[in-house]
């Protein structure tokens, strides 16, 4: 029975609340399409994420696909909803936030629901309906420089509240502490039916799990599932799953290795020239790229001679100033969709030549590689050093990713993702 089926508008942030339910002994696999939904409903999982790229998508298509998930859902029993999101809110102007949670508002008939982007156990709080990373205000942080969704506003009622028909309210600290008061504020007439929701320790997480453990959809970051997971144990008189806590192994996948990088984060460029210091890395120029239609070949034809030898990598990632160079002659909407499609054009060619081992950096990148190696199901690795994106796909033939979202990870993270599918190749046979 599937107590919470969760939609993550990315496929880094699906894996990543995956593998933190992982971590609390909670079965959850990750889909990425609503048909995949079909083979969930007889298993013995308790949590479902439907991963779907609809974080930068047009608002009215980003609805649309939200509906489509809550029905699917709904056909296999969900009990519960919660829709994921980035927990730094990131957002463009016109916003996917506020209309996809009002959609599916609509679709499941609730009146309410919350917005709880607090990750307290990576440092992003909210207080008084403004959010910090760390003590930095989210519109002093360099979110602010964000190439795709810079955030300026600090102030999430601001932010969301022109993305949305509805009023947009706020639980404060101070609410959290009296349950009484969350009754009250929400029982007005002229309430509003979103609410942002401070949080600025796990203590305030496990409030808000409490008061809204039967809230037909919660939504936010990383964070709340975890203590509604834990909440919903505790009601079912249920013991987290020992084995599913410490599975930092999952089957072999024999074969080649690759790293395919999207992402511009800081984190990721110094991942990039970590790895560069032992292995080849193939810098795709986009600029060149949409000028030459046999490029591609070009990077074919690299990847053949190095890819036998050792694990290579294949980036379209640049600086600040090299992205806006970038951004000022194909548009950003340009930019990344040639990104998508030739770092697509690398995974599928990397599988074709052997390639079964790929750590893919950002969060677009991933959910490109995903749906261009038509990957419908992953069993997912418990949450730790890689942040939760090591995953599995077992049929139709075996296949390892380590996907990664751009501003996480140490300088070290694709040597760490590679001997981790190293060993377990060893472990169960290569």
């Amino acid at each position: 029975m599937i107590e919470l089926g969760i939609l993550a508008d990315d496929l880094t942030g699906g894996m990543m609340v995956a593998s933190l339910l992982e971590r609390e002994g909670i079965e959850c696999p990750l889909v990425s399409s609503v048909s995949g939904l079909a083979a969930i409903k007889n298993s013995s999982a308790k949590a479902v994420v439907v991963a779907r790229k609809i974080r930068l998508i047009k608002a009215a298509s980003a609805a649309q696909e939200a509906r489509q998930a809550v029905q699917a859902l709904k056909e296999i029993d969900c009990h519960r909803f919660y829709y994921k999101y980035c927990a730094t809110f990131d957002s463009t102007k016109e916003g996917n936030i506020g209309p996809i949670a009002e959609a599916m508002m609509d679709e499941i008939g609730t009146n309410k629901t919350l917005l709880s982007p607090a990750f307290p156990e990576h440092t992003v709080t909210v207080f008084q309906g403004r959010m910090f990373l760390g003590s930095t205000p989210l519109g002093e942080s360099f979110k602010r420089h964000d190439p795709v969704t810079p955030m300026t506003n600090s102030n999430l009622i601001e932010v969301l509240q022109p993305q949305c028909k509805h009023k947009v309210g706020l639980i404060s600290h101070a609410n959290l502490a009296k349950r009484g008061d969350i009754e009250k504020i929400i029982a007005r007439e002229s309430s509003p039916i979103l609410y942002i929701v401070d949080s600025t320790d796990d203590d305030d997480m496990a409030r808000i799990a409490d008061f809204a453990i039967d809230w037909p959809l919660t939504t936010g970051a990383d964070a709340l599932p975890v203590f509604l997971a834990r909440t919903l144990l505790e009601r079912l008189n249920e013991q987290p799953n020992q084995k599913r806590q410490t599975r930092t192994h999952l089957p072999a996948s024999p074969g080649q290795e690759i790293v395919i990088a999207g992402s511009c984060a800081r984190p990721t460029l110094r991942q990039i020239e970590h790895f560069e210091n032992q292995h080849p890395v193939f810098r795709i120029d986009l600029l060149e790229a949409s000028k030459n239609h046999n490029y591609i070949k070009e990077v074919f034809s690299w990847m053949k001679l190095h890819n036998a030898k050792g694990p290579v990598a294949v980036v379209t990632s640049v600086d600040v100033n090299r992205l806006e160079e970038i951004h000022a002659a194909l548009g950003r909407a340009g930019a990344a969709q040639l990104a998508d499609k030739l770092l697509g054009q690398v995974a599928k060619k990397a599988f074709e030549t052997g390639t079964r081992r790929f750590v893919v950096a950002g969060g677009e990148t991933s959910g490109q590689v995903v749906n261009t190696l038509g990957i419908k199901q992953l069993e997912v690795s418990t949450f730790d050093e890689l942040g939760g994106g090591y995953c599995h796909q077992a049929i139709p033939e075996p296949l390892s990713l380590v996907l990664k979202a751009g501003a996480l990870g140490k300088p070290d993270f694709f040597s760490i993702a590679l001997h981790r599918m190293r060993e377990a190749n060893e472990r169960y046979g290569d």
